[in-house]
């Protein structure tokens, strides 16, 4: 179910209102059947596969807590390989098989394991992260085992966070299922307008951009210089626009429920370097990576040479995480060089400005960190190396046309288009440059605020695009 149709709308008010009339007693139940149907208007079979993870780690989490050391190793192995077993047959089996295929071709051999034609259950690597953040943490000690099966797969299943997250930490959000909720008017305003923002995110600019993205993107080959700039730059705010809006949704919709879930996104695109970058960025992911797989592997507590070694492949699977594709894996490893270049550049030059130039500083530094994930975001958006590769050297081949001119020119966008992207973008980056610098809540003050919100609510409505196969960009993980 997409959180951007009427079909959400309705499934949301009924279960709210049917949230807040039940008792505490009986909310839990809600509140999962619930989450199973909105789970299975996509694909109603692959709930099966959520509950057998649901069952083995919830079974595995009580057997980790009260064993012994070696057997709770045992029963936290026992997890993972499970959990990354469904993954590894549902996301990756085809791709590593079809580069064993094209091994084998090269030294004269062929490959006579067919490939399985099943499709990716939506969200599948999401639920999957937070269902082994479970075990870790039960196995680490910091969380104790949770003992109402119920409650557990609600955790596993709570349709907010469901198939584009946020990965949450059993730490954050078990407790509050076991918390009894009271209808909360501030819960209800912060929630409705985080949604509204997101929505807003995602309908007036993502979807109107998508249209030009995909026109470039689908037949790069066609194109020349300023249109792949420009369809590069607008894939960088798509994407965002597109995910945090969801994440925006996400978090809107569980606090109307009373539900706090942890933030993904803080102002991205105003960070001063490639890491600043990633701790703004889909922090739930990036802190998951940081916890169980950099720290793991010595993180910064190691030699230089070991640090840089961590990045680059916590970052290599990062990109393995988001598709069985190796344009996935060169845009982790460029993430991953870009760190590891930036480290030791900060060990190397110490830089100091005067006061006065600070600013010009910190805009240089914004404007070069935005230019290098653009030209990572050409692989993740890439259908495969070689257009990757066609992008990144024709991006400045010919700039015989001017940006109206390119914009114009068969990029499936129209001036129309281009004036509501314009000033949307504009609002969002003033909102976000507002609320980095926390002058944000003058716009929370009555009465102000219900003009803003009517303003936001009518700009959704006339200018969003409401199209059915505009899902979001994350589902596909």
């Amino acid at each position: 179910m997409l959180f951007n149709s009427l079909h959400f709308l309705w499934f949301f008010i009924l279960t709210t209102i049917t949230y807040y009339t039940i008792t505490h007693r009986y909310r839990w139940q809600l509140l999962l059947g619930a989450s199973c149907y909105f789970y299975m208007v996509f694909m109603p079979v692959y709930i099966l596969i959520l509950g057998f993870t649901i069952i083995i780690d919830y079974y595995a989490g009580i057997y980790i807590e009260k064993s012994g050391q070696a057997r709770k190793k045992q029963f936290l192995i026992l997890s993972l390989i499970a959990n990354i077993g469904v993954l590894a047959v549902f996301k990756y089996y085809n791709f590593i098989n079809e580069n064993i295929s094209v091994f084998l071709n090269q030294i004269g051999y062929q490959n006579s394991i067919p490939n399985l034609s099943i499709l990716l259950p939506i969200g599948l690597s999401f639920h999957t992260f937070q269902a082994m953040s479970y075990t870790i943490e039960v196995y680490r000690g910091n969380q104790k085992a949770e003992k109402h099966f119920g409650i557990y797969a609600l955790y596993v299943m709570f349709y907010p966070q469901l198939v584009a997250g946020p990965i949450e930490r059993p730490q954050n959000i078990l407790h509050q299922f076991h918390e009894k909720k009271s209808f909360d008017y501030h819960n209800l305003a912060v929630g409705l307008r985080l949604m509204a923002w997101g929505l807003f995110k995602k309908v007036v600019i993502a979807d109107r951009l998508a249209v030009c993205v995909n026109t470039v993107y689908n037949n790069p080959y066609n194109f020349h210089g300023l249109p792949l700039i420009i369809a590069t730059v607008f894939f960088a705010i798509q994407i965002y626009c597109d995910f945090s809006g969801y994440s925006d949704m996400a978090l809107g919709s569980a606090r109307v429920l009373g539900f706090k879930l942890m933030k993904n996104f803080d102002n991205p695109y105003f960070s001063k370097s490639v890491s600043e970058f990633w701790k703004r960025w889909h922090i739930s992911l990036s802190t998951w990576f940081k916890d169980y797989l950099y720290i793991s592997l010595g993180g910064n507590r190691v030699s230089a040479k070991r640090v840089y070694f961590n990045l680059l492949l916590t970052f290599i699977i990062s990109g393995l995480w988001h598709g069985a594709n190796w344009t996935f894996i060169v845009w982790g490893g460029l993430n991953g060089v870009f760190l590891v270049i930036e480290n030791v550049l900060q060990k190397k030059i110490k830089f100091q400005s005067s006061q006065y130039a600070v600013p010009l500083v910190n805009f240089l530094k914004t404007f070069s960190t935005f230019i290098l994930i653009c030209l990572t975001w050409i692989f993740f958006r890439a259908s495969n190396f070689d257009q990757g590769f066609f992008i990144l050297k024709n991006l400045f081949v010919g700039f015989q046309e001017s940006i109206p001119v390119a914009l114009s020119n068969n990029m499936g966008i129209t001036k129309y288009d281009v004036l509501i992207v314009f000033i949307a973008i504009i609002i969002l980056f003033s909102v976000e440059y507002l609320q980095l610098n926390n002058h944000l809540e003058k716009l929370s003050q009555k009465p102000f605020r219900f003009l803003v919100y009517a303003l936001l609510v009518v700009s959704i409505l006339l200018f969003g695009v409401f199209d059915a196969n505009q899902q979001f960009i994350y589902f596909q993980f």
